[in-house]
């Protein structure tokens, strides 16, 4: 009898495969085509959002996996385009992991990259990332510097929110 194929559901267990294989074993937790930030462990967000070369190197993982690039050992063997490639979206998720433990801490209410699946913001990259950078986060509302943060444009709000990056690592180690 003949075995039918699902060609697409193939493609997306390879791309899964060669994306999120390096994080399963790194991580020891499970990772899919749908899986999406408020998904990961606090230990894994939290690792992911410090930064840093052993970060970098675990979204070269899967930035490069997803991609069909390679292992990020290859990184540096990557034409000038692909690294920059891998490099502006390695940045992005790293802005999205943040946010995300931002929002875990009740320091932001939302965040546009959180309506994505990881494997979604790396191969629809460029869609993502201006439909994020045209709503950035939000600080919430109870926040004490909620006031100051109303009173600034589009672009420096994520500015300010960025800047609180240390103070936010700071407080989510407490967590775990």
């Amino acid at each position: 009898m003949t075995k039918v194929v699902d060609l697409q559901t193939y493609r997306t267990k390879s791309v899964e495969q060669r994306g999120f294989g390096p994080w399963q074993k790194r991580f020891a937790e499970p990772f899919d085509s749908s899986t999406h930030l408020d998904d990961l462990s606090d230990a894994t967000l939290y690792f992911l959002a410090q930064p840093g070369e052993l970060s970098s190197v675990a979204y070269y993982e899967v930035i490069m996996g997803v991609l069909g690039l390679g292992p990020a050992i290859k990184f540096y063997y990557l034409d000038n385009s692909d690294q920059i490639l891998v490099v502006d979206l390695h940045l992005f998720l790293a802005d999205q992991v943040r946010f995300e433990m931002m929002r875990r801490l009740k320091w932001i209410s939302g965040f546009e990259g959180m309506k994505y699946s990881i494997l979604e913001m790396v191969q629809e990259f460029n869609k993502v990332k201006e439909i994020c950078r045209a709503n950035p986060p939000e600080l919430a509302g109870s926040n004490s510097d909620y006031a100051e943060y109303n009173q600034l444009t589009t672009g420096d709000k994520e500015v300010f929110i960025r800047r609180m990056l240390q103070e936010a690592l700071d407080a989510f180690i407490k967590r775990l």
